[in-house]
């Protein structure tokens, strides 16, 4: 059984690329096969897995456009158990080309459909911070849906716009998408506000609120840049550790068929 998650939330700098590739390559650790599928235009992922936009001849962008084999655009990366379709350049435009496309919603499962991934694979989809027609691709391929959430006062803002479009996505395309687990990220001190925050999105997520969050740490920001994960760059660090136990929890996720998150919650 292959599983896909989509990792998405439409609002930028929450991070959503980061927690990408930290739980991939803390799956990797455990022994699980991972792929990172990267349908941000902005390439974070790739890059942040070491790879440049050219690593490969294929991306992405084919696969959704050109119909190419989701095998063929695999790659190997140098992060134990992680594979990764990197993006390219020409991914900034594919909403644009896809369009007028026949089941332009339905691209990336069609791929999915016909790839031969090995059994037990965990696939992360990056998406990017919108909800045009990359993100619904994503969630049309995924099981689940995965929501980093930023640890600040706005930090519900626009998620019930995610969750709609989530649940237009069920009734049209995909029924049996779920949200399997909402994370907070870059967690700092603990203040008043914070506490509001945690306080909020407990109650708008109930259960699906990781028990694990991700604490503001210089190691995240340093560690795409030398373009590697977290865990490779500073391995002992409290967000390497925080990540490892949230990719735990990912993997033991229990879908089950209610989610207590409303689209009448939204802020």
């Amino acid at each position: 059984m292959v599983r896909v998650i989509a990792v998405a939330n439409q609002k930028g700098g929450v991070g959503k690329t980061t927690t990408t590739v930290n739980v991939a390559a803390a799956l990797g650790e455990l022994g699980q096969s991972v792929l990172v599928v990267d349908l941000d235009p902005q390439g974070n992922a790739t890059q942040a897995l070491g790879l440049g936009r050219m690593s490969s001849d294929v991306s992405i962008y084919d696969v959704l456009i050109d119909e190419t084999p989701l095998d063929k655009a695999i790659v190997a990366t140098r992060v134990k158990g992680v594979t990764c379709i990197p993006a390219s350049v020409d991914l900034a435009g594919a909403e644009v080309e896809l369009v007028a496309e026949e089941g332009r919603e339905q691209r990336l499962k069609w791929a999915f459909d016909k790839a031969d991934l090995p059994t037990g694979t965990v696939v992360l989809i990056d998406c990017p911070p919108s909800l045009g027609l990359l993100t619904v691709n994503a969630l049309t391929a995924a099981d689940e849906l995965f929501v980093p959430i930023q640890a600040e006062f706005y930090a519900l803002d626009g998620v019930g716009q995610l969750i709609r479009t989530m649940e237009l996505v069920r009734s049209a395309l995909n029924p049996m998408l779920e949200i399997s687990m909402v994370a907070l990220t870059m967690v700092g001190p603990p203040t008043l506000a914070q506490d509001q925050v945690f306080d909020e999105v407990q109650a708008f997520f109930a259960e699906r609120l990781a028990p694990t969050s991700i604490p503001r740490d210089p190691a995240a920001h340093a560690a795409p840049a030398s373009g590697n994960t977290v865990l490779s760059f500073a391995p002992d660090s409290s967000v390497a550790t925080a990540y490892r136990q949230l990719a735990k929890e990912l993997f033991a996720a229990d879908l089950t068929p209610a989610i207590r998150a409303s689209t009448n919650g939204d802020k």
